[in-house]
């Protein structure tokens, strides 16, 4: 892929009915942040952030991961199990790393994505 042609490359992924205990574990939503930023080569910026908050069926933990390169972005929703994540670069990246590691971490049933290659 030309990284030259594309300002950036968006991964949005729609994850459902994930392991709940995946979803509401904070060091495991931590670790899965800094694998992922390993696995497809990027450099962190500062540590994966790591907050529960919301209220009703929207509560949950959101993860935000810095990258040099933009940012790693995801809510995960306790009540539902879902998580929805966002890998947004402008150095590119094996999307397939990423939906395999959304695969492993936290088991969904169901998972679809869409991929974007930005440009202004």
């Amino acid at each position: 892929m030309n990284e030259n042609a594309y300002w950036g490359y968006h991964l949005i992924i729609n994850a459902g009915n994930c392991n709940r205990e995946a979803v509401t574990n904070p060091e495991l939503i931590s670790k899965f942040a800094k694998d992922l930023v390993k696995n497809i080569d990027m450099v962190a910026f500062g540590e994966p952030q790591v907050i529960h908050f919301g209220e009703g069926n929207k509560a949950g933990y959101t993860l935000v991961q810095l990258i040099e390169t933009s940012n790693i972005v995801a809510h995960l929703c306790d009540e539902s199990g879902d998580m929805y994540l966002d890998v947004f670069s402008c150095k590119s990246f094996d999307l397939n790393v990423v939906l395999q590691m959304v695969d492993d971490y936290f088991l969904p049933t169901r998972i679809n994505h869409h991929y974007l290659e930005r440009q202004a």
